[in-house]
């Protein structure tokens, strides 16, 4: 098979190509020797930009032409080789606020970043590495861009240190705030905050009291 075939995509198989530009009705992907695919506006999930390397499948508009949808779910196989606890890559090609973020690992698994798993700076179009939370009864994949938990709990303690420098050395929220403060302040889950916090607190680099986080000053 020569790089021509490897990049035409059908009905059945997805494949990611290029933006080769932008018009006012949509966009026109790059697929080798092949003349370039439309992909309409009403077919994006997120609008395109020239360069942009898309994940698409092909389908045929209401005049029986060839054209490309982003909206790849149903295309993408459930029988995935992968077990929790794998590293993997994937492209992100859709986002819900209600389920997260849709990926397809290696360009052909279905699998997803849950709303609930932070992924900040992470958008439609990225290509990213995570790690495998859970194979789902349904063989779709359930993704975490973070590392295991006794990993990440040190990154998470300067990312508290730093947030604390933000503002003024008092976080105005501990561990018991609302999970989607502490999402959205601190990009991690609730328990993630706790662990890392709780550390800190240990190491006497910061005191919790009346509701607040108080970074303790280094002794000069």
């Amino acid at each position: 098979m020569d790089n021509n075939e490897e990049l035409l995509i059908s009905e059945e198989r997805p494949a990611v190509l290029k933006v080769l530009s932008v018009t006012k009705v949509g966009a026109f992907l790059a697929q080798g020797g092949s003349k370039d695919l439309f992909l309409p506006f009403g077919r994006q999930t997120k609008r395109v930009k020239e360069g942009d390397e898309v994940l698409v499948r092909l389908i045929t508009d209401k005049s029986g032409r060839p054209c490309a949808d982003m909206n790849v779910y149903e295309n993408l196989s459930c029988d995935s080789p992968y077990k929790a606890g794998d590293d993997v890559e994937g492209i992100v090609y859709e986002r819900s606020d209600r389920f997260g973020l849709f990926v397809a690992v290696d360009g052909l698994y279905s699998a997803l970043i849950p709303a609930q798993e932070p992924a900040e700076g992470i958008d439609i179009c990225d290509r990213i590495r995570a790690r495998v939370t859970k194979v789902r009864d349904d063989g779709r994949l359930n993704l975490s861009v973070r590392e295991k938990a006794h990993l990440q709990m040190y990154p998470d303690m300067e990312k508290i240190l730093e947030l604390l420098d933000d503002y003024g050395g008092v976080l105005p929220f501990t561990e018991k705030a609302d999970p989607e403060v502490i999402r959205r302040e601190c990009g991690m889950s609730k328990n993630e905050f706790k662990r890392a916090a709780g550390h800190l607190y240990r190491e006497r680099k910061i005191i919790i009291e009346d509701g607040k986080i108080r970074k303790v000053q280094d002794e000069q």
